[in-house]
């Protein structure tokens, strides 16, 4: 990662701009079908039937409408509590962190980026190093 911290980030409540990203793949880790699945109160399989598919031998979701996220519903994420690990540590991507300008692309797309309170490095890794960050952002 580049210095560009200490940045300010916070996510603006039904933005839903990073799940409305046309052509991205939402990949999913191998515990987080069967978390979905059981906040969906469905089978895993069922889950792995309707809401998934692989891409270069990777699960991800499937496209919802206008190829956003399948479980953006009034721009809100349906399965926020339990969502992808991909999800919650957005916008700290590391090729979005690779330079400050992406980052500063990044911004453009999403509002979040530039308010709330001041994230660190240190932050960062431990956003994409901890599961349970999810209520950070």
């Amino acid at each position: 990662m580049n210095p560009i911290f200490p940045v300010k980030f916070e996510c603006q409540p039904q933005c839903a701009n990073c799940c409305r990203l046309s052509g991205g793949y939402v990949f999913l880790k191998e515990d987080e079908a069967s978390r979905i699945a059981r906040h969906l109160e469905i089978s895993e399989q069922e889950f792995l039937d309707f809401f998934c598919r692989f891409y270069d031998d990777q699960l991800c979701l499937v496209d919802g409408e206008n190829e956003h996220c399948v479980f953006l519903e009034n721009s809100i994420c349906s399965i926020y509590e339990v969502r992808p690990e991909q999800c919650h540590t957005y916008p700290f991507w590391p090729e979005n962190l690779k330079s400050p300008a992406r980052w500063r692309l990044t911004a453009e797309e999403c509002p979040g980026i530039g308010r709330g309170r001041e994230i660190s490095n240190a932050d960062v890794k431990a956003i994409l190093n901890d599961p349970l960050m999810n209520s950070r952002h």
